[in-house]
C-alpha cells in the first residue's frame, strides 16, 4: 500500500489519523488513532481498517482494540505477517499524520463489561494479547483487577506485547499474571519453556470450581489446544469465548 488513504466515509466508515506510534517489538507496533466522531467501544471489540491505494486498490483487515470506552483515540497493536498485504504498511511504513479509515467498533461476543468481581481468565498468545490488553484495563480502572487472571504465551521474551502495561497491572491487588515462554525464557527464568501443555494451564488458570468466565485469543492453533485442553479440565465450553486469527 501506498500513502494515504481516500477519505470517502460511506457505510460506517469513518476517517482516522495516526496520532502516535510506539515500536513494542522487532515485528509489532501500537498505534493510536483519532477517529472522527467515535463512539465509544466495549473491552474485546475489533474495528475494520481499509487503506486506499492511489490507484483506487483497496485491502480491508480486522484489528482488535488495545483500547476501550469513549475517548477521541483508540489503540491498535499490530504484528507484521510476513507475506502479508496490510500489516507490513501499518508496521514499517505508516507515519505520523498518515490517515486511512475504520469502520466500528464491531463485535458483541468477545467483550468484557465490569460486572462485580466474578473470576474472569484471559490466556492469549503472541498478537492475542491486544483485546485481553482492553479487558485487563477496564477491570484495573473498574476496581475488579483481583478478580482477572491473565497467562500470556510469546516465543521470548521480546516478543510480548503490552509487557509494561501488563507488569503495572499485576502489581499488589492487581492481575495475577503468568508468563509462558514457548522457544527461550528471560535470564533467571526457573520455569519450563515449550508449548503450553494441559499441566501448565491448569497451574496458571481459576480452577473449574471458582467457574470463571474465559477468553482465549490468539492464533487459531493456540485456541483451539487451549480450548481443548480448558474441557478436558473440566471447564464448561460455554464459559470459553473464542477468538481466532490466521491470514487473509
Amino acid at each position: 500500500m501506498d500513502g494515504g488513504a481516500l477519505l470517502v466515509i460511506v457505510g460506517g466508515w469513518r476517517s482516522a489519523t495516526i496520532a502516535k506510534i510506539d515500536d513494542v517489538t522487532a515485528t509489532a507496533r501500537v498505534l493510536q488513532l483519532a477517529v472522527e466522531d467515535w463512539p465509544g467501544s466495549d473491552a474485546g471489540q475489533h474495528v475494520d481498517v481499509r487503506l486506499t491505494a492511489e490507484d483506487g486498490y483497496q485491502a480491508v483487515r480486522s484489528y482488535s482494540l488495545g483500547s476501550y470506552g469513549h475517548s477521541a483515540t483508540i489503540e491498535l497493536a499490530v504484528d507484521e505477517v510476513p507475506d502479508g498485504e496490510v500489516s507490513p504498511y501499518l508496521v514499517r511504513d505508516v507515519v505520523l499524520g498518515d490517515q486511512l479509515e475504520v469502520k466500528g467498533p464491531l463485535g458483541g461476543y468477545f467483550v468484557w463489561r465490569a460486572e462485580g468481581d466474578a473470576p474472569v481468565q484471559l490466556i492469549a498468545g503472541g498478537s492475542g494479547i491486544v483485546p485481553l490488553a482492553a479487558m485487563v484495563r477496564a477491570a484495573t480502572d473498574a476496581g475488579a483487577a483481583a478478580s482477572v487472571r491473565l497467562l500470556y504465551s510469546v516465543r521470548r521474551a521480546q516478543d510480548a506485547i503490552y509487557r509494561e502495561l501488563l507488569d503495572d497491572a499485576s502489581g499488589p491487588g492487581g492481575v495475577d499474571l503468568t508468563w509462558a515462554y514457548t522457544r527461550s525464557a528471560p535470564d533467571g527464568w526457573e520455569g519450563r519453556v515449550g508449548r503450553l501443555d494441559a499441566a501448565a494451564i491448569a497451574d496458571a488458570v481459576w480452577p473449574r470450581e471458582k467457574h470463571p468466565t474465559i477468553y482465549v485469543c490468539g492464533p487459531t492453533g493456540f485456541v483451539e489446544h487451549v480450548a481443548d485442553a480448558l474441557v478436558q479440565l473440566g471447564h464448561s465450553a460455554a464459559q470459553i469465548k473464542t477468538e481466532r486469527f490466521g491470514g487473509a
